[in-house]
């Protein structure tokens, strides 16, 4: 009965943010990702490369819309990020035969490391995922992965995140660095 008990929850929604952080929220979200598109499209993907993943649309919804989260700061999207792209490549390289034991093992490792690291960012988990079922162009990348798109396209919306989120008189961002 205490585990149904757990699952009722013990308070309210947060309350909804104003206008002005909605609208701060989606310049820094797409000046971000508009950045790092325009590197992949104009750049990168005449050369077979990739700047432009799935995870770092659920990054920019952490470090644009909820700019105090502790999974928000520079320490956890770099961190979280490039220890996950890693943990995800060497997840394929090494049982990638088996590819939903390399994506378990991917996902369940990098959340462990990020844990133990203090850099949890939960689109780590997705990077994760993406180095072992990317498909040919990921794999092909081998742990260039890492560097790019991973390690350069975070680094790119974190320098949009200090400066969008620097403008308003209401935001500061970072909370931390380290």
């Amino acid at each position: 009965m205490l585990f149904l008990e757990k699952m009722k929850g013990s308070g309210q929604s947060p309350p909804r943010v104003s206008l002005v952080e909605v609208c701060w929220s989606w310049v820094g979200s797409f000046l971000g990702i508009a950045a790092v598109a325009l590197l992949h499209y104009r750049l990168v993907d005449e050369k077979g490369l990739l700047m432009l993943i799935g995870s770092f649309g659920a990054s920019a919804v952490l470090i644009y819309g909820a700019v105090r989260s502790p999974l928000a700061q520079p320490r956890n999207l770099l961190g979280g990020h490039i220890l996950s792209a890693f943990i995800g490549v060497t997840a394929y390289l090494w049982f990638g035969g088996q590819p939903w034991l390399a994506a378990a093992l991917a996902v369940a490792t990098s959340i462990a490391l990020m844990h133990l690291t203090k850099t949890l960012h939960p689109p780590g988990g997705a990077t994760a995922l993406i180095a072992v079922i990317g498909g040919e162009s990921v794999h092909n990348l081998g742990y260039l992965y890492v560097f790019m798109p991973v390690a350069l396209g975070a680094a790119v919306m974190l320098l949009v995140a200090l400066i969008v989120n620097n403008i308003p008189k209401t935001r500061k961002y970072p909370e931390f660095w380290l």
